[in-house]
């Protein structure tokens, strides 16, 4: 069955997902699967920001981050070169967009304007971003979400879990208490990672709709509602594009709140080269469209290859897969000793996710499954 650009539409989906939640390490976080109610609370969007000073006071309690990546950290642990490992830990297109000519002046010269403008134009035509709404460009997505909880004072953030752990970690750090219920602000991961779940569009205040893995079907997007007071929407170039070297990610929405973030990224915060890429891939169209067709195509392969291994697909994007083991450690170990590295979570003893092999690495993961 085809990918509808998220995960495997079959019929047992969401209670294969919740099976496989509730035997997990730590099943009391089920309930969050499916949603927070939260309470509408009016976006204060003149009161004096002396609360950004939070974000130079970090909470050093904080735990330490949680990310796929790391060959480093994998060649010390398993041997090998750096160039013998195989990474499918992360969620990073393995067929990036052909590098444009970039202009000398690009690599020379401080930033202008206009290569910000053009731009912000492109990124406006491709992901349709309403008049209304402002977007500013950034140096990768997770800089924007280490400064957006600053962007209000702090309070109650609803963040539906288990997700990618950057936003309650950032909101913690600023002096926000992450809850369940009765919250300031609400925070979704559009499609979730890792398990590909799409949310509805929260309830007005303060919301963050991280779309990072959104490009893979741009119909499932909360575009439509950038304008609307209190909203931010993030985009990742790095994921669709496979050019996360580049670092550069997106905010759109309120003005207000845009308008906010400018000052914190300071006035050269994309390099002279990664504009010049970004504006010619964002006006490639038909790559896109090839891109995302060859995508869902090969997260079908790779469900079959693991489902013949024994592991169960519980969904995930056309970039990244989940799968249901008995135990995600001794995969991770197996798949491991191959040099190919996975990516396991520490709120679950069973679930692996896996990127897209390049197209040598598809008889690599084969031969380490058999």
């Amino acid at each position: 069955m085809p990918h509808s650009g998220f995960f495997k539409e079959t019929e047992n989906h969401d209670s294969n997902v919740n099976e496989a939640w509730r035997k997990s390490r730590n099943p009391a976080w089920l309930f969050l699967f499916h949603g927070v109610k939260s309470r509408v609370v009016p976006v204060d969007r003149d009161r004096p920001m002396g609360f950004l000073r939070r974000m130079m006071e970090p909470d050093m309690r904080i735990e330490e981050p949680d990310h796929g990546g790391g060959i480093d950290a994998a060649t010390a642990r398993w041997g090998g070169r750096r160039a013998d490992w195989l990474d499918l830990s992360t969620g990073i297109n393995p067929r990036p967009y052909p590098l444009p000519d970039i202009p000398a002046e690009a690599w020379t010269s401080l930033p202008d304007r206009a290569a910000f403008a053009a731009l912000e134009m492109a990124a406006r035509q491709f992901w349709r971003i309403p008049d209304e709404a402002a977007v500013i460009a950034a140096p990768g997505a997770s800089a924007l979400i280490a400064r957006i909880p600053a962007l209000m004072p702090p309070g109650r953030v609803a963040i539906p879990e288990p997700t990618y752990n950057e936003h309650a970690r950032a909101f913690r750090a600023c002096g926000w208490t992450v809850s369940d219920n009765a919250c300031d602000a609400t925070v979704i991961v559009h499609p979730n990672n890792p398990d590909g779940r799409l949310h509805p569009l929260p309830e007005t205040g303060f919301r963050v709709i991280d779309e990072s893995f959104c490009d893979v079907s741009p119909m499932a997007s909360h575009m439509p509602s950038a304008a609307t007071p209190g909203t931010i929407i993030l985009k990742s170039f790095g994921k669709f594009w496979g050019l996360a070297g580049a670092r550069l990610g997106f905010a759109v929405g309120d003005p207000v709140l845009v308008s906010r973030l400018r000052p914190m990224l300071g006035p050269w915060a994309v390099s002279g080269p990664t504009l010049a890429i970004a504006t010619t891939a964002l006006q490639d169209g038909d790559w896109a469209e090839t891109t995302r067709n060859r995508l869902a195509a090969d997260a079908d392969r790779l469900d079959h290859i693991m489902h013949q291994a024994g592991a169960v697909p519980l969904g995930g994007t056309t970039l990244f897969r989940l799968y249901d083991t008995p135990d995600c450690a001794q995969w991770q170990e197996r798949l491991a000793r191959h040099h190919i590295l996975s990516r396991v979570f520490p709120y679950s003893g069973r679930w692996l996710r896996l990127g897209l092999p390049d197209a040598d690495g598809w008889a690599r993961l084969s031969a380490a499954l058999a």
